[in-house]
């Protein structure tokens, strides 16, 4: 049997967003070559909202970029399957900026993978610093968030779920509990 349990509400979204953005603000003063790409799709809606924030407290715009991964992922090896595409918009020039690269959830580091990747294949960086409203552990990959809304304990087969209200009509980060047979 699973059970799903809200673990962080809108609310408490909105202050997480808030104060990820006070720590690049800390860490980059005024953001002068600082770059927001965020991981489609749910990734691309939090980078649109640091985005936002820090361009109010700034008093001007920081670029945005969008990111699909599905093409750079390591684990499509059912070919009965078809990924599900999403546009990759970049819109400024990778080798001038430090990139902020936003995630929903940081889980085996594989997803992260993907997206360096990609970004490699729009120019070489000066910098990437990674940006994830959620840090459940279990990683497979030597990948570390600089910036991390929650640290949540999960177990392996727990599923964590962040709906936005871009996509899902309201904000909650969800943890469903799978029950292990015991024989």
């Amino acid at each position: 049997m699973d059970k799903a349990s809200m673990i962080i509400s809108a609310e408490e979204i909105s202050r997480l967003m808030e104060a990820l953005a006070a720590q690049v603000l800390t860490r980059h003063g005024e953001c002068e070559d600082l770059a927001i790409i965020g991981i489609q799709r749910r990734g691309a809606d939090l980078a649109e909202r640091l985005k936002a924030i820090l361009d109010e407290r700034l008093g001007r715009r920081i670029p945005l970029g969008k990111l699909d991964i599905n093409l750079y992922r390591d684990d499509w090896s059912d070919l009965t399957v078809q990924p599900l595409i999403n546009c990759t918009e970049i819109p400024f020039e990778i080798t001038r900026h430090k990139i902020i690269l936003v995630d929903d959830v940081l889980f085996t580091g594989r997803t992260v993978r993907a997206a360096l990747e990609a970004i490699l294949d729009y120019g070489r960086p000066k910098r990437v610093e990674l940006m994830c409203l959620v840090d459940r552990g279990h990683r497979e990959l030597p990948i570390q968030p600089d910036y991390i809304g929650m640290k949540i304990e999960t177990e392996l087969t727990d599923h964590v779920n962040v709906l936005v209200r871009e996509r899902d009509d309201e904000d909650k980060v969800c943890v469903t509990r799978t029950a292990q047979n015991a024989c």
